[in-house]
């Protein structure tokens, strides 16, 4: 495990979250959490996306993001990671904060995900460059992990392109990221 994350806010503010070692995971920045809490908190169409609500994070890697929304008040977050590593540290952190009862790690390519339940919101940090967002959501949609009315907020590269069907309700850049947000149509 590398040096530990920080919650940014919430109930577990300033708490540390273990990450998993090496290349494998790019946690997001701090700056890019904090954007997308800020937005989910208080933007007026984005009304209860993250308090009481189930929110899948998708590309887990260290779990940062499903661990600042159960910090704020999340009923439930699903993990969704590929790596064994990976998920052997989200295992950690759930049980380090007891929140066993409220979070659930299902390793599985998000490519290719099982059958799921559908989720108000959806996370997904992938690897930059590699066009995982639009092909995630497919297959999340065609698993039933997503449904129209979803919000997804993905990280992309500040370079990559957004999907052409994707009406963003929000944008922002930050550093090498671009926070995209915006509600699932089909």
């Amino acid at each position: 495990m590398t040096p530990p994350l920080r919650i940014i806010a919430g109930a577990w503010r300033g708490r540390a979250i273990a990450s998993p070692g090496g290349a494998t995971t790019r946690p997001s920045s701090i700056r890019v959490r904090q954007a997308l809490f800020d937005i989910l908190l208080h933007a007026s169409w984005a009304e209860e996306a993250v308090t009481g609500c189930r929110v899948l994070d998708v590309f887990a890697g260290s779990g940062a993001l499903g661990f600042e929304a159960l910090s704020r008040g999340a009923e439930q977050v699903t993990f969704l990671e590929n790596d064994p590593a990976a998920c052997a540290v989200i295992q950690h952190n759930i049980h380090t904060y007891g929140v066993a009862d409220r979070a659930t790690v299902n390793i599985c390519d998000a490519l290719s995900p099982p059958r799921g339940l559908p989720h108000p919101l959806a996370l997904i940090d992938p690897p930059y460059g590699r066009g995982f967002v639009p092909r995630s959501i497919i297959a999340l949609g065609a698993n039933g992990w997503i449904v129209p009315g979803t919000i997804i907020a993905a990280e992309f590269g500040r370079e990559d392109p957004i999907p052409t069907n994707v009406s963003p309700l929000i944008e922002r850049v930050h550093g090498a990221a671009r926070l995209v947000i915006w509600r699932h149509s089909s």
